[in-house]
């Protein structure tokens, strides 16, 4: 009796420590250093709505933005309830068509691009298919079909993009990316869509 006594105790300190205690100060630390991004980094437009979060991507396809990564996450992509990856191996005829899609669909909306200058991010799903950065390099391939729809100079689409550029986190971590959301929303700023 003396150690189902003690088995029961033992496991109620550790629940109220492991999922009371712990969690509270992890949630409090996080809303006092990082207020930001514990709350989702939200972005909201000058109504106060809010349009979309920083840590997650959004389907543009229309010429005047950046495009993003395309994304394997639900039937339309960027579903959050749906976060995943293809899961399919490179030797998935799935997945070597559905890259083949997307370098067709890319070279198509991208008349000057060929097809080794393609940014591998800009063809395949990210692990969770909701990111929502690209490779600068990514970006860069982007800036004439932007500059030409917007009616602006590939010289200043190209120093906005470039402006836009994160680099690893800490200086350490990571390669530099660019958050698409974010890129479209300073374009949409300085370069408002014509009509």
């Amino acid at each position: 009796m003396k150690v189902l006594y003690q088995s029961c105790l033992a496991t109620l300190i550790l629940a109220v420590i492991l999922c009371g205690i712990y969690p509270a100060l992890v949630t409090v630390a996080g809303k006092l250093l990082f207020a930001e991004k514990a709350n989702g980094g939200l972005i909201s437009n000058h109504e106060g709505n809010v349009i979309g979060a920083e840590i997650i991507g959004q389907s543009f396809s229309k010429p005047i933005y950046f495009h993003g990564r395309p994304s394997a996450a639900g039937d339309k992509g960027y579903d959050a309830a749906n976060s995943s990856g293809t899961n399919l191996g490179p030797t998935n005829q799935k997945l070597i068509d559905g890259i083949s899609k997307n370098i067709d669909d890319l070279l198509k909306d991208n008349p000057s691009l060929k097809k080794g200058q393609i940014p591998t991010d800009l063809v395949t799903a990210s692990a969770s298919g909701l990111d929502p950065h690209i490779s600068p390099e990514a970006a860069y391939v982007q800036v004439e079909r932007v500059a030409s729809a917007r009616g602006v100079s590939v010289d200043e689409i190209r120093n906005l993009a470039k402006e836009h550029i994160e680099g690893p986190a800490w200086g350490l971590f990571g390669e530099p990316v660019v958050n698409v959301l974010l890129l479209n929303l300073d374009l949409d700023r300085r370069y408002p869509p014509k009509g």
